[in-house]
C-alpha cells in the first residue's frame, strides 16, 4: 500500500494500541475500516480485531480474547510481511504467541495472563513471561505495533 493511500488515522489508532488503549484503537481503526477501499477493509480489520482481543484479555474475557486474537492474526497474514507502514510480520508473531499462551495456560488461567499485560505494553523493548499450570515460562512478545522496515 503506497504511504499517501493509508489512511492518516492509522498513525492515531497505532498509538492507541502501543499505549494500551485498545479499545479507543478499535474505535479509531474500526472508522476507518468502514470507509476504507475493499482491498484494505481486512489490514484494518485484522489490526483492530487483534486490539479487541487484548481488551477482552484485559476483562478476563478467554473465549473473547481467544476469538479475536485468533481472526485479526488469520486477517493480517495475507499482508505479511509489511503493508501500510506497519510491520505485519511481527504483529501477526506476537498475537500469535500471544493466542498461544492463552491456550496452554487455559481458561482458568486468563487472569494470570492479563496480569502480564502492563509489564508488556509501554516499552517496545521489554518483553514478558507467564507462568501456566505446567510451571512453564512462556516468553511474551512486547505488545507493540513496529513501523515496517521495507514493505513488498
Amino acid at each position: 500500500m503506497p504511504a499517501e493511500s493509508v489512511d492518516s488515522r492509522l498513525e492515531e489508532g497505532i498509538a492507541l494500541f502501543n499505549r494500551g488503549d485498545y479499545y479507543a484503537c478499535h474505535d479509531v481503526l474500526e472508522a476507518i475500516w468502514m470507509e476504507a477501499n475493499t482491498a484494505d477493509k481486512a489490514f484494518y480489520q485484522g489490526i483492530l480485531q487483534i486490539a479487541v482481543g487484548l481488551y477482552h484479555l484485559g476483562n478476563h474475557n478467554w473465549q473473547g480474547a481467544c476469538i479475536l486474537l485468533g481472526e485479526g492474526v488469520n486477517r493480517l497474514r495475507s499482508f505479511e510481511p509489511a503493508y501500510g507502514g506497519v510491520d505485519v510480520e511481527r504483529l501477526v508473531d506476537c498475537g500469535w504467541t500471544w493466542l498461544t499462551a492463552l491456550h496452554q495456560t487455559g481458561k482458568d488461567q486468563v487472569a494470570e495472563v492479563a496480569a502480564t499485560v502492563p509489564l508488556a505494553q509501554g516499552n517496545p523493548e521489554q518483553a514478558a513471561g507467564v507462568l501456566g499450570e505446567n510451571k512453564a515460562s512462556i516468553l511474551l512478545p512486547p505488545l507493540h505495533i513496529y513501523t515496517a522496515v521495507a514493505e513488498t
